[in-house]
């Protein structure tokens, strides 16, 4: 299958500037699609994504005890460390390129802060709808392997677990690009589905298309989806969607 060349009437970019923002002196936070006090009703979500928050934490800053239902939120951290607390009894610390995926489904309760008093923190938060609701909670990681580290595409959450991904109640796929410069990786998309890249650092080129930090693009047809690191390589997450 040809890759496709950049059509704004089938690629749809969103761009970083474009995102909500919330600046609570502990957090500052940017938002792909509505959340708390921004609402924007043109990004609401894209099929069973519902929300990616890119937040960075002061030091020593975080949230409180909060509950939460019938979401599959993951976080995924980008630099400084992600201290984790909920009523399942997990307590666990999160560093660089690890991932920490719990499934609220009938109630949890959870905290997230930065333990460290020197360093920010910042990890994207992302929930995802479940395909059943009132599900029995649960917590899980991922953390690369030595081949993930190596690898430019690895899966990291799907729906059966496969290739040492963490499992998420829906039929969502997500996986982990991270490729040097002009490294290309493909991602075959089929009928019925949706992607979307979410760029974190470097840069990516798709159909024709710069991407860089906080940009995204999604893509609603069959297709073989090209993404090309740029001059600083590339760090993107690539969900595919039911």
């Amino acid at each position: 299958m040809t890759p496709p060349t950049f059509n704004p009437t089938t690629w749809k970019i969103r761009r970083a500037d474009e995102r909500g923002h919330a600046n609570h002196s502990w957090l500052d936070s940017r938002h792909t699609f509505s959340f708390a006090d921004y609402y924007d009703p043109a990004h609401m979500g894209f099929r069973s994504l519902r929300v990616i928050n890119d937040d960075r934490v002061a030091p020593r800053g975080g949230f409180p005890t909060h509950p939460h239902r019938d979401m599959e939120i993951f976080s995924y951290v980008l630099a400084g460390r992600l201290a984790h607390q909920d009523s399942l009894g997990n307590r666990r610390e999160l560093k660089p390129g690890e991932i920490q995926l719990m499934r609220a489904g009938s109630g949890v309760s959870h905290s997230e802060f930065n333990p460290s008093s020197t360093d920010e923190a910042r990890f994207l938060q992302i929930w995802i709808t479940p395909s059943s609701r009132g599900l029995e909670p649960a917590y899980t990681e991922w953390t690369p392997s030595a081949a993930a580290v190596t690898s430019p595409k690895t899966l990291v959450i799907s729906p059966d677990g496969r290739d040492n991904s963490a499992r998420i109640a829906q039929n969502a796929e997500v996986y982990l690009i991270r490729c040097e410069t002009g490294v290309t990786v493909q991602h075959q998309l089929a009928a019925g589905r949706g992607v979307w890249l979410h760029v974190m650092r470097g840069s990516a080129t798709l159909a024709g298309e710069v991407l860089h930090p906080g940009d995204a693009a999604s893509l609603e047809e069959p297709a073989l989806v090209e993404i090309q690191a740029g001059a600083d390589g590339l760090e993107a997450l690539l969900f595919d969607l039911l």
